[in-house]
C-alpha cells in the first residue's frame, strides 16, 4: 500500500479515531488504526471491541492499493509534527514508512487481516428518528448516566421506543433524567447504550444519519462514517415508577438567577439547603466544617409555609446547563420525597438529601 494525502485530511481522521483505540496495551491490535484503499477511497478504522468507528475519504492519491495497521497514537504524534503539506504512507514488508520531503519515520505493523471485523447494517432494522432530536436528547440525559455502577445497565442510557413516543432515560440512582418525544413508531424497542458511546455520538454526528440495531449492536451511518457500539445487556429500572404522579407545589424559577445563587454557595459546599418562603428563596451551605455560605433571592412563590429542600448542587447545575430558555419549573411534594426539575419535554427527578 502506498498513498499520498494532505496532512490536514489525515490528521483530522486520526483525531476522530483516537477515542476508539486501546490505550493501555499496545501489544493489542486494537491499539492500531486500520487503513486500506481500493485505489480510490481511503478507509480508516479503530475499535476497542466495545465501540468502533470507520471514516472514509476520497481526498488522496493512491499509487498502490492495499491495507495496513499502525499504532494509532504514535501515528498521530508523527503526523502532528509534520508541515501542512502532503504526506506519503508506504508499506514495505511489515513496516510503515511515513515521509514528507526529507523527514522519514517508521512504524511496525500488525497483519491487517487480523483486525477485528465491524458489524454490518445489511438486513438490520432501522430506527426512524430525527437526527437533531436524537443528539439533543442524548446530550440532555448524559450527565445523569452512571459510569462504574456494579449494575451494568445503569452505566448507559435507555432508548425506549413506544408506538406513539420515544423516551430517553438515564439514572445514577440519586437522580433520573428523562426526555420525552412524540413519535409514531411501527415497533416497540428498548435498548441501553453505554455512556462512552453516547458521548462519542454527540461529538461525531449532527445531521443526516441512519440508525440501525440488532440484539447486540447499535450502528449509526452518515455520509462518510460508520459508528457502532455494543449494547448493554440488562433490564433498565422501571423509570415510570420514579416520576411523581401528582405534585403539591410548583414554581417557575429564573434560570440565571438560580445558577448565580447556587454557585455562590458551592464556594463552601456542594450540598445546599433551599428554604422557600412566601417572598424569597434562601440558599445555605450544608457543611460539617465551621464555615457557611448564605444568600437569597426575592421571588414570590405562593408557598403558605416555609418549605425546605436539601440537594446536591451538581444535579441542579447539570440540569440547568441543558435548559435553553430563561426559566424552568420545580415541582415538589414533601421535603424528603423526590422533586422534579422540568423544562418542556425534559425533566430530572432528584432525590433530596435527608437532613
Amino acid at each position: 500500500m502506498k498513498i499520498t494525502v494532505e496532512k490536514s485530511v489525515l490528521e483530522n481522521i486520526l483525531l476522530h479515531l483516537q477515542p476508539f483505540l486501546e490505550k493501555k496495551d499496545t501489544s493489542q491490535i486494537t491499539s492500531h488504526i486500520f487503513l486500506s484503499t481500493d485505489g480510490r477511497t481511503l478507509t480508516a478504522k479503530a475499535t476497542d471491541y466495545e465501540i468502533g468507528l470507520t471514516i472514509q475519504t476520497n481526498s488522496l492519491t493512491v499509487e498502490e492499493p492495499g491495507s495496513l495497521t499502525a499504532n494509532g497514537k504514535k501515528l498521530l504524534d508523527i503526523i502532528r509534527i509534520l508541515k501542512d503539506e502532503e504526506i506519503e504512507l508506504d508499506l514495505q514488508k511489515d513496516t510503515l514508512h511515513i515521509r514528507q520531503k526529507r523527514s522519514n519515520f517508521k512504524l511496525p505493523t500488525f497483519k491487517s487481516s487480523e483486525f477485528p471485523s465491524f458489524p454490518s447494517i445489511d438486513g438490520k432494522p432501522n430506527i426512524a428518528i430525527n437526527s437533531q432530536l436524537l443528539i439533543e436528547s442524548l446530550k440532555k440525559i448524559t450527565p445523569a448516566a452512571d459510569t462504574n455502577n456494579p449494575k451494568f445497565e445503569l452505566n448507559g442510557a435507555l432508548i425506549d421506543i413506544k408506538t406513539n413516543q420515544i423516551n430517553f432515560v438515564s439514572t445514577d440512582t440519586r437522580r433520573l433524567a428523562l426526555v420525552h418525544i412524540e413519535s409514531q413508531n411501527n415497533e416497540e424497542l428498548s435498548i441501553i447504550v453505554p455512556k462512552k458511546a453516547i458521548i462519542e455520538i454527540q461529538k461525531l454526528f449532527t445531521d443526516n444519519i441512519e440508525i440501525y440495531y440488532d440484539n447486540t449492536h447499535l450502528i449509526i451511518k452518515s455520509e462518510d462514517s460508520l459508528f457502532y457500539t455494543k449494547l448493554i445487556n440488562g433490564k433498565f429500572p422501571d423509570y415510570t415508577r420514579i416520576i411523581p404522579k401528582e405534585v403539591q407545589r410548583s414554581i417557575t424559577l429564573p434560570k440565571s438567577t438560580i445558577i448565580t445563587a447556587i454557585k455562590q454557595i458551592t464556594t463552601i459546599s456542594n450540598d445546599l439547603k433551599l428554604t422557600f418562603q412566601n417572598d424569597a428563596i434562601l440558599f445555605e451551605s450544608l457543611s460539617d466544617d465551621n464555615i457557611e455560605a448564605k444568600t437569597a433571592i426575592e421571588i414570590t412563590n405562593g408557598f403558605d409555609a416555609p418549605f425546605i429542600l436539601a440537594i446536591n448542587s451538581r444535579y441542579i447545575l447539570d440540569f440547568l446547563g441543558q435548559v435553553q430558555g430563561n426559566t424552568f419549573t420545580l415541582e415538589a411534594n414533601e421535603s424528603n420525597q423526590p422533586f422534579v426539575l422540568k423544562d418542556e419535554n425534559f425533566k430530572t427527578i432528584v432525590m433530596p438529601i435527608v437532613i
